[in-house]
């Protein structure tokens, strides 16, 4: 498994990890994103925006880098990078199929991506994240994975997934929605040959919704590879956003709210990635302090009250706009 290469890993960082959801394309929807990308969101712009994070992840110890085909260009931009410094060869990559990326690099599309689980997007995005990847690819993920997902049930998918491992490539999954540990729980009993088909799970996990969190850890003593998204809830955990409790942690520590939010997952003994989705360099080094916030059990279980029903987590990031 690619993983292993992290298991070795010593840096205070190596269970941090970057995610370009935010730099891959000109909008998405973190709260303040319009203010961190400024006027220029060009496609060369946010190419070196994407390799100066890279850069400065990659220096700060972190060895796991996220894209997805409808992140933007974002499999291109890490794509050029990887190709400028080929003496990077310590770090995992994976990558995400499932949704189309349909903006056309506008920030006031009426449809950013469009969804489909079929066999037929499988095979299209996988030659297309092959042609801009090749071997550097690592782990590939079915996006966003919901209870009612044909993914979870189409048999000529699961084998097609399992052709792939067994060409060495990791196939996992990601999740998303207020049933996000059924569908763990559905993706952990899927089997190709009586042997599990998925050795990595991308969850929603945060302050505010730590429903997943049950489903999380089966999922690690299944021997799967937990990756934590949205650890800051798209920036409502960090900054003047953060609730009250958050934001005093952090002025306790002289940190950022956004590193107590991100320590916060840290601490689950389950998870073996968390991302960052930072859009700047500073935030990028702001989130990865999270690294040395040492919360208490005390001071955990305060942030534990925070936490809200998953329905109304949910309902609340539909509404946040693209920026």
């Amino acid at each position: 498994m690619p993983f292993a290469r992290l298991a070795t890993a010593t840096t205070p960082t190596c269970h941090l990890g970057l995610g370009l959801a935010a730099v891959g394309r000109p909008g998405y929807i973190n709260l303040g994103r319009d203010r961190d990308l400024g006027e220029d969101r060009g496609v060369d712009a946010l190419r070196t925006r994407t390799h100066e994070l890279l850069d400065a992840a990659y220096a700060q110890g972190v060895r796991y880098f996220d894209a997805a085909r409808s992140y933007g260009r974002s499999e291109e931009f890490l794509a050029d990078w990887l190709t400028a410094r080929p003496g990077v060869d310590d770090i995992v990559v994976g990558s995400k199929w499932g949704y189309t990326y349909t903006a056309d690099w506008r920030t006031d599309a009426e449809v950013h991506e469009t969804k489909d689980h079929g066999l037929a997007t499988y095979e299209r995005q996988r030659a297309e994240s092959a042609a801009l990847l090749g071997d550097r690819l690592d782990l590939y993920q079915i996006h966003s994975v919901t209870p009612q997902s044909p993914a979870l049930t189409d048999k000529e998918l699961h084998a097609s997934l399992a052709d792939a491992a067994a060409q060495g490539l990791t196939v996992g999954f990601s999740t998303s929605g207020p049933a996000q540990a059924d569908a763990i729980r559905a993706a952990l009993a899927v089997t190709v040959g009586s042997e599990p088909l998925f050795r990595t799970v991308q969850a929603t996990y945060n302050i505010l919704d730590t429903s997943a969190g049950p489903a999380l850890a089966e999922a690690h003593d299944a021997g799967l590879t937990v990756i934590v998204k949205e650890g800051m809830a798209n920036g409502r955990l960090a900054g003047a956003h953060a609730p009250a409790p958050v934001r005093a942690l952090a002025e306790e520590a002289g940190l950022g709210a956004d590193a107590v939010a991100l320590a916060y997952v840290l601490r689950r003994p389950w998870a073996g990635v968390v991302l960052s989705g930072a859009a700047t360099v500073h935030q990028l080094a702001s989130n990865l302090h999270a690294a040395v916030v040492d919360l208490d059990d005390e001071q955990a279980a305060g942030l534990d009250a925070l936490a809200q029903e998953p329905e109304a987590y949910w309902a609340r990031r539909a509404q946040l706009p693209w920026h």
